[in-house]
């Protein structure tokens, strides 16, 4: 019996829900397309979107299943929501930086955080990080955070060193 996730991100796009969740699926190993969804005529005067526009796209990130949803221009992401993506290694958070990052916004960018191209927001977090920061009172703590402050994409072999002294 498959298990069903009981909560699931919904993400509102102007219209490229389509375009945004095929990238997004493109960038992580065990991703797919569960399925799209399209405007019918019926409820035209409400919605606005022409008979057959792509309405919705279900999608799953490495097993996370997403919303993306085609709701015109009225909102937009801001950085109060974002997506984490925890990494095992340095060459897991180049990877994932350089692939959401193109297109992005470059000044949107610091502390492991970054705005892709359609404008939500991620945080790319080496799987060490919150180990390094968790006792906030030990000299440790204190100089990973001042380096990781200092940087845009983080740099393990950077943190470790200023944890090191």
């Amino acid at each position: 019996m498959a298990v069903t996730q009981k909560i699931a991100p919904c993400l509102w796009f102007d219209n490229q829900a389509e375009e945004a969740a095929k990238f997004y699926a493109s960038i992580f190993r065990n991703s797919k397309i569960v399925s799209v969804a399209r405007y019918p005529e019926a409820g035209q005067e409400t919605h606005g979107r022409p008979a057959g526009s792509v309405m919705t796209v279900e999608f799953e990130l490495e097993g996370v299943r997403f919303t993306a949803l085609n709701g015109g221009p009225v909102f937009t992401f801001n950085e109060a929501i974002s997506m984490q993506v925890i990494c095992d290694s340095q060459q897991e958070v180049d990877s994932f930086w350089e692939k959401l990052s193109k297109g992005g916004d470059p000044a949107a960018q610091q502390c492991g955080w970054l705005k892709d191209k359609y404008g939500l927001s991620w945080q790319i977090v080496p799987k060490v990080l919150p180990e390094l920061l968790k006792d906030h009172q030990s000299g440790k703590a204190q100089r990973a955070m001042s380096a990781m402050l200092r940087m845009k994409k983080i740099d393990i072999a950077e943190l470790e060193r200023a944890v090191r002294g």
